[in-house]
């Protein structure tokens, strides 16, 4: 299967949230906001696991995961599926993976482990306006979502 990981390296970085969505081993779901994520070796996604023990538990019970990420201004991004492995801070490989993460928290926030998820499948995730409304521009999307949160704002 495709993946187009220019484009989805493009949306990652303009979004300020992901969701990670995991089940245990009896299927019981969990979908968590995660704050500090980057791109890896054009395969992976790297999560710091900062306060989600949940998560963990999930992962190592069922590596099936799903990520999802929009940028909330275009509202355009990326569900991303594959598997996940919880690297932790005694693992040889976290030393590897950590610096792309710091960069990302300047040391605000601390996490002892990452997890990393291999990618095995894409899927765009569009605002439904772009399917009802053909017109509509990403321009127009912007509009919209600066109107919208200015009024939660003020």
């Amino acid at each position: 299967m495709y993946i187009p990981i220019e484009e989805i390296k493009q949306y990652l970085d303009q979004s300020v949230l992901c969701w990670l969505a995991t089940a245990s081993i009896d299927q019981m779901p969990n979908v968590s906001p995660k704050e500090i994520f980057s791109f890896y070796q054009d395969q992976y996604i790297l999560i710091a696991n900062i306060a989600s023990p949940q998560t963990v538990q999930n992962i190592e019970q069922n590596p099936n995961v799903c990520v999802s990420f929009i940028d909330i201004f275009v509202q355009k991004g990326y569900q991303l599926k594959g598997t996940a492995r919880i690297i932790s801070s005694s693992d040889t490989e976290f030393k590897t993976l950590e610096p792309s993460l710091l960069k990302l928290t300047k040391g605000q926030f601390p996490f002892s482990s990452i997890t990393k998820i291999k990618i095995k499948s894409s899927k765009k995730v569009i605002a439904p306006r772009y399917l009802l409304y053909p017109n509509t521009t990403e321009e127009d999307q912007i509009k919209r979502a600066q109107q919208t949160y200015n009024k939660l704002i003020n």
